[in-house]
């Protein structure tokens, strides 16, 4: 493996003992849910300066439509793993070369009610970065990476309600709302990795109505969902 950047610390070596409730209260139902994946990649451009890798769902779809995302989805028979889902999931959503990454840590399994997916956030360092794009106009409109130091910025946070009445961490960032899942976990893995500054958590705003998700059906991508 090449040598990880200074940045990755703390952070890499606090995940072996994360736990599901250091990210949500909520458990799977024993024997129940559809395992699934995403794959949270950070790289970096410039030495020092990481990076997230998201995608933003095309507005046009029934489930998930213009939400920002990470790449992954259901698990499929010929995976050998939650790293293996991932990978194959960032290759046919965003042309990722697999090669391109290394699978540093699985964090612990993230329940989605809603959908009913069981989905394994796969942390990876892009040692390889190389041009990514929308490998699926139907179904993904934009790629971007998201500076951390963006993601970090007070001005850039705040907390979305949700018409259920559920409030959690968003991220404004290049025109994308970061919210659900996907904000859920990065919140928490800034926070462990240092990097997090104080934000203002009074500033609180309600979903777009045009965000709202639609429950999945049974090829969602995870992420369209409430946490």
């Amino acid at each position: 493996m090449t040598e990880l950047p200074d940045w990755w610390e703390p952070l890499v070596s606090r995940t072996p003992s994360l736990r599901t409730e250091d990210f949500t209260t909520l458990r799977a139902p024993r024997g129940e849910g559809r395992p699934s994946a995403v794959l949270v990649l950070l790289g970096e451009d410039r030495p020092g300066e990481p990076d997230l890798l998201v995608l933003q769902r095309a507005a046009t779809m029934r489930n998930h439509a213009g939400q920002p995302a990470f790449p992954g989805g259901a698990a499929d028979p010929g995976d050998a793993d939650p790293a293996a889902t991932a990978l194959r999931e960032a290759g046919e959503e965003v042309g990722l070369d697999p090669a391109s990454a290394t699978v540093l840590a699985l964090l612990p399994e993230l329940y989605i009610p809603v959908s009913g997916f069981v989905v394994t956030p796969v942390l990876a360092w892009w040692h390889a970065p190389h041009p990514v794009h929308a490998c699926q106009p139907a179904e993904v409109a934009r790629v971007e990476r998201l500076p951390v130091a963006e993601l970090v910025d007070p001005a850039n946070r705040l907390r979305i309600r949700h018409p259920s009445g559920w409030i959690g961490p968003a991220f404004l960032v290049r025109d994308m709302l970061v919210w659900g899942f996907t904000a859920g976990v990065t919140s928490t893995l800034l926070d462990l990795a240092g990097w997090s500054r104080p934000w203002d958590t009074d500033r609180v705003e309600d979903l777009p109505q045009e965000a709202a998700p639609v429950p999945a059906g049974s090829g969602g991508a995870p992420d369209e969902v409430v946490p």
